[in-house]
């Protein structure tokens, strides 16, 4: 199956796969706890029917009008997005931070298309960090100035082997823009004991685990004798552990991550993709480190080499057409020539 690679651009959104259309896990600043509490409340006295406005006796007609609820919207008064409840699935916003950047910074996606069918198989998007706003709340932030932030790679299933051709449209575009380097915070898989897994941690597997548990020492040997304490600290640990996803729609949570906790696997790079593609690890952390790819030492030769033969076969192709033309111009002559000897001789 051959796969080709191109620039996002605004036509092709409808095109996108739905997780790539729909997801604004990066691009939409995560919700904060007090901000579900305030949906939480908004959406009992929704289920309620607001039954306290029926009730005037209590507040008095000057205090509260019975009416309100009748006249202005739900959403007026307790403006949550209803998006925030569906987590991060949001067309709308994704469709318009994709809009802004092309407008306002150039080239924000790359995109894998399978050329007998014409579909996307996959994407790769990219941003100036300001313009990302869940790249502030990982443990690992903030990303680098004079670097741009490749926040995601993702493929459809059966085409994983697209995805450093998918790498290497993006290096090729930033070069040509004159970027300096590409960040991006990768993902640690739970339970990668690798020697890979230290070098992005910065330290083994085992440490990181044990340094989220209960120290050794307030832990009795005989759980006979464990406290309330204790146990609720172990139960807790455990349900913080990050998982996969069970397939039934509940994201995993992380501590590690600010604001609701939740985050998406999808939307993360595998840190051992980037560590194999070059990546330099610049921020350690046991699940999300920020790692660095230069992009002027060295990797500019190829766009480089790119030009200068795309130079060279247009000049070869110019000669060509003047050698060309210049033969047949002689070889015009030649035929006129021969005509007016052959004119002379039989005058």
């Amino acid at each position: 199956m051959a796969v080709t690679v191109t620039n996002l651009d605004l036509e092709a959104f409808e095109r996108l796969p739905k997780h790539a259309r729909q997801c604004v896990f990066w691009e939409v600043e995560p919700a904060t706890p007090a901000s579900s509490d305030i949906g939480d409340t908004a959406q009992i006295i929704l289920e309620l029917d607001i039954e306290i406005g029926t009730d005037t006796t209590a507040f008095g007609p000057e205090l509260f009008d019975p009416g309100l609820f009748d006249t202005a919207p739900f959403d007026d008064l307790f403006p949550i997005s209803p998006d925030a409840i569906d987590g991060f699935r949001s067309e709308f916003d994704k469709e318009a931070w994709i809009s802004g950047l092309l407008l306002e910074w150039g080239t924000c996606g790359q995109l894998a298309i399978e050329s007998t069918t014409g579909h996307v198989v996959g994407t790769a998007f990219y941003a100036p960090p300001g313009r990302v706003p869940r790249s502030y709340h990982f443990p690992t932030a903030p990303v680098s100035a004079d670097a741009v932030l490749l926040t995601a790679i993702r493929m459809e299933p059966g085409f994983e082997d697209s995805a450093p051709g998918l790498l290497d449209a993006v290096i090729t575009d930033l070069i040509r823009r004159g970027v300096r380097a590409i960040e991006a915070f990768g993902i640690v898989q739970p339970g990668d004991t690798s020697r890979l897994a230290e070098d992005l941690s910065g330290r083994s597997a085992a440490a990181s685990l044990l340094a989220h548990r209960p120290a050794a020492a307030t832990i009795p040997p005989d759980i006979t004798e464990w406290t309330d304490e204790t146990i609720a600290e172990v139960a807790r640990e455990i349900l913080q552990t990050p998982g996969p996803n069970d397939g039934s729609g509940n994201r995993p949570t992380d501590p590690a991550l600010s604001g609701t906790g939740d985050y998406c696997p999808e939307c993360i790079i595998d840190a051992g993709f980037l560590k194999d593609s070059g990546f330099d690890v610049i921020a350690s952390h046991p699940r999300f480190p920020r790692l660095r790819l230069e992009l002027d030492e060295g990797l500019g030769w190829k766009a480089e080499v790119e030009s200068a033969l795309e130079k060279l076969v247009m000049k070869a192709a110019i000669d060509l057409s003047m050698r060309q033309g210049a033969a047949v111009g002689a070889g015009m002559g030649c035929v006129r020539q021969s005509r007016k000897r052959a004119i002379t001789e039989t005058t």
